[in-house]
């Protein structure tokens, strides 16, 4: 049986004062009246509760409101300056940071080097740097770092990392020992993650449970279920650039579990550039080849759109998308449509496995390849993943713009700084 837990006056406080710290931020700047009238408490009360809030630094002023009938009222909103927060991007390439207020007004944004070696120290001063880049007035309370990989939470160690593109970050407790010698709280986070979390508030902000799947040089995936990530046991959900596929090299075959064998030799970006360049279409790497066969896809001699062999040609809005839009010869055009069915059914085989042991209502599809291929690739891979699959899901793009990695770092970060700031996530309802 559950032991209920008394309202004492100082949990009432706090569970008010959170109430009214999440409104003026979702809503402020708000008199007292209004914030009596929003959370439901006497104007007494919030009266108290301001005068607190005011006194720990958290609520200031904004200024009187005029233009009203009646007495002036003064505004109030939460101090952005209390804290702030800071988000991390690192590839291959670059370090990219952004670093925002507790508010969420992002004060800067910079990208700087990679580590110049394979050691921690290198590492640890290249993140120093990049965090210098994006100051705050104030250390940040919190950073959210997206990598390539996902910490195995079982040994501390970050996994599903390739030693050629991590190799700075190949060291156990990775997140206490970066922590200890930044001086900072540091979390690190699954990149496809944080760009599932970013969709939370775009393409996904309607559907609590749905798959994400990035597709670009490499494959990965990220499991929303309920509202919240899914990362498995050891931190590995989501990896699907290593699931097996009738078609593509297996494990086994491969010599070793992080080969280049599964979905990633099926549909990774290398594949795909070489699949649409055997189906004669030109272009340097993946996002060329595909944004040049929806280009001459659309080449339909008549219409612009059509079937393409086979009858696998584009269908519905995935025609519509393209008509009038390509130029060639209509054996260009009929050889670049059947290219983007190929590409389609590759991606959708994958799914299929994914959605039928999820059922989500939603897939998002993201990352450069999806970009390139826009509706018309969105299209073809609905129809293949509805013939493959008993899944009524949903297929949308990706309706982040910018970097999505940084966005959900910043808002995982930004959750985090808040609920310790504030004392918690929003009260369900404040206590009168």
């Amino acid at each position: 049986m559950t032991e209920l837990v008394r309202g004492t006056p100082g949990l009432v406080r706090a569970v008010n004062d959170r109430a009214a710290l999440h409104l003026l931020l979702r809503q402020g700047p708000l008199t007292r009246p209004e914030i009596s009238r929003l959370t439901g408490l006497s104007k007494p009360t919030a009266s108290q509760v301001l005068a607190r809030l005011e006194g720990a630094g958290l609520v200031v002023g904004n200024g009187l409101r005029t233009g009203l009938p009646g007495r002036v009222p003064e505004t109030y909103r939460v101090n952005a300056a209390a804290a702030y927060a800071t988000a991390v991007d690192v590839t291959p390439d670059r370090i990219a940071v952004r670093t925002a207020d507790l508010a969420g007004a992002v004060l800067g944004e910079a990208e700087a080097p990679v580590p110049a070696g394979p050691g921690r120290e290198a590492l640890v001063e290249a993140l120093r740097a990049a965090l210098a880049l994006a100051p705050a007035p104030r250390p940040p309370r919190r950073v959210v770092v997206g990598v390539q990989g996902a910490v195995d939470p079982t040994t501390g160690r970050l996994a599903y990392a390739s030693e050629e593109d991590m190799a700075a970050w190949l060291f156990p407790d990775v997140e206490r020992t970066l922590a200890e010698a930044l001086g900072l709280p540091v979390r690190i986070e699954n990149d496809v993650n944080l760009a599932a979390v970013a969709e939370r508030a775009h393409a996904a902000a309607d559907c609590p449970d749905f798959v994400l799947l990035w597709a670009d040089e490499g494959l990965g995936a990220a499991l929303v279920i309920g509202g919240r990530l899914h990362r498995g046991h050891f931190g590995g959900a989501g990896e699907v650039g290593y699931l097996p596929l009738p078609g593509a090299p297996t494990a086994r075959e491969a010599g070793h579990p992080y080969g280049r064998h599964g979905y990633q030799e099926l549909a990774g970006g290398e594949a795909i550039r070489d699949l649409l360049h055997a189906h004669g279409v030109p272009g340097a790497d993946f996002t060329e080849t595909v944004t040049e066969a929806v280009r001459r896809a659309g080449a339909e001699p008549g219409t612009g759109a059509g079937a393409g062999a086979g009858g696998r040609g584009l269908a519905g809005a995935g025609a519509a998308a393209m008509a009038g839009a390509g130029s060639g010869t209509p054996e260009s055009a009929e050889a670049a449509r059947a290219g983007l069915a190929a590409v389609a059914g590759r991606l959708a085989s994958g799914l299929a496995s994914i959605v039928t042991v999820v059922d989500p209502g939603l897939v998002v599809l993201a990352g450069r390849l999806c970009a390139a291929g826009g509706e018309p690739l969105r299209a073809l891979v609905e129809r293949e993943l509805h013939a493959l699959a008993h899944s009524r899901a949903r297929i949308r793009l990706s309706a982040v713009t910018g970097n999505p990695v940084l966005t959900g770092a910043l808002d995982l970060a930004l959750t985090a700084v808040r609920d310790e700031v504030f004392g918690g996530p929003p009260p369900v309802t404040p206590c009168p």
